[in-house]
């Protein structure tokens, strides 16, 4: 009777316990998730409005190089490392390191001065940087341990990530697959859910759009289909592993032979600043959102928008802007996938949504959030295809990333556990 009695005591505590946890985060992620969405709201304001001002004065591009001496001395005078970013974020959430409690305005700030001169970057790779910094200052605050400062970090990500871009799914699932490929933190999930759809609440109380595009039409279901989708994958995961190590090989070039971090940030000023000018239309500065838009919803996009946008985004990014890589990732994917479309004989509209997802996986090595983000942004009339786009990509660019401090944790090939990162291969 004794033994029952425990038994059945035992399992009441353990239920307990799932409960309090349970109510424990919605409680902290709901708060860091509404911090996010005012955060979110104020920078997706601040980087259109600093977007605008670039398109509509060509002149602004020659502020590009006090910007980013402006950027550079931000860093100095608050003494934080100009190249902390998002590795930085990604390796906090496996190891005891701290981000700088200053890294979430000087990312804000250098984000707006850079698409305010033109700097080809993105915002949702800031959104990490600034959403991770948010989670782990209200860890600090709360006093958390080790293992939920890790959570609250990725609440945080998730956050930001939901509240720029208007996909919560995607951000929840992006934030516990981006830390280490193979492992899935589920027990992440609740929190960054909840972080995720308190920064998207926000984020509709201030009308913030979300990020979504009209197909003009879906391909119906067949084998030579699938077959051309596989094909515009398997090219859109080479000219990935191009653009990983063009941003990987500028960043180290740059720093290896320009010691001093102004000289570096003006010389690359002034090169984005020259290709603008033999490029007088700005496609490759800022974001490069109506770009994409139109790659998508009209199929329109010129043969070399990609190697452009990656040269731009690479000198930029590579030299010490503030930004991300993300929105370029998009571009490149969707406006390569228009092309690829009118070869192989795919709707070069659709093709660029095949694009904008293939690259996406391929770069950041999350198939499940590829798949997602496909839904939340595209409908689900052509899920299997972004499926299969999702899948192929991810294979075939190997143990390539955007993010250096990603670890593969199990192979690619075959069941096998192998814990290196991105940045061996």
């Amino acid at each position: 009777m004794d033994n029952v009695k425990e038994f059945f005591k035992h399992k009441l505590f353990s239920a307990a316990n799932y409960v309090l946890v349970f109510i424990k985060w919605i409680f902290i992620a709901g708060i860091v998730g509404l911090i996010c969405g005012l955060v979110g709201t104020a920078f997706d304001i601040s980087v259109d409005k600093a977007s605008e001002v670039f398109q509509t004065h060509s002149w602004m591009i020659f502020l590009l190089l006090p910007a980013g001496l402006i950027i550079i001395g931000l860093y100095k005078l608050f003494k934080v490392q100009p190249h902390v970013g998002t590795n930085d974020i990604i390796s906090s959430i496996r190891t005891s390191e701290k981000v700088p409690t200053l890294l979430v305005p000087l990312v804000f700030v250098g984000t707006v001065l850079t698409h305010l001169g033109g700097g080809s970057a993105g915002r949702e790779g800031a959104a990490l940087q600034i959403g991770g910094g948010i989670g782990q200052q209200m860890g600090r605050l709360l006093h958390l341990d080790e293992k939920d400062m890790h959570l609250i970090t990725l609440c945080g990500m998730s956050g930001l990530f939901a509240a720029l871009f208007g996909t919560p799914l995607t951000a929840t699932i992006f934030a516990i697959e981006v830390i280490s490929i193979g492992v899935v933190y589920y027990s992440a999930l609740i929190p960054c859910l909840s972080a995720s759809l308190a920064a998207f609440a926000v984020t509709r109380l201030f009308q913030v759009q979300a990020v979504k595009f009209e197909l003009a039409s879906i391909p119906e279901l067949d084998a030579l289909m699938i077959a051309k989708v596989v094909i515009a994958s398997g090219i859109l995961a080479a000219i990935s592993i191009l653009f990983c190590a063009a941003m990987h090989g500028s960043h180290y070039l740059f720093k290896k032979y320009i010691k001093n971090d102004f000289l570096r940030i003006a010389i690359g000023a002034i090169a984005v600043i020259g290709l603008t000018l033999i490029f007088s239309d700005r496609r490759y500065n800022g974001t490069g959102m109506p770009i994409i838009k139109a790659a998508i919803e009209q199929g329109e996009a010129l043969p070399y928008d990609f190697v452009l946008k990656i040269l731009f985004t690479a000198i930029t990014i590579g030299v010490g802007f503030r930004g991300g890589e993300m929105v370029p990732t998009f571009f490149i994917g969707a406006t390569l996938g228009c092309t690829i479309g009118s070869f192989i004989g795919i709707d070069p509209g659709f093709a660029a949504a095949i694009g904008f997802i293939a690259m996406f996986c391929a770069v950041m090595n999350c198939p499940i959030a590829s798949i997602i983000l496909s839904i939340e942004v595209f409908g689900a009339g052509g899920i299997i295809y972004f499926a299969v786009a999702a899948a192929v990509s991810y294979l075939l660019s190997g143990y390539y990333g955007l993010y250096s401090s990603q670890k593969i944790v199990y192979s690619k090939l075959k069941a096998e556990f192998v814990n290196m990162d991105t940045k061996s291969m």
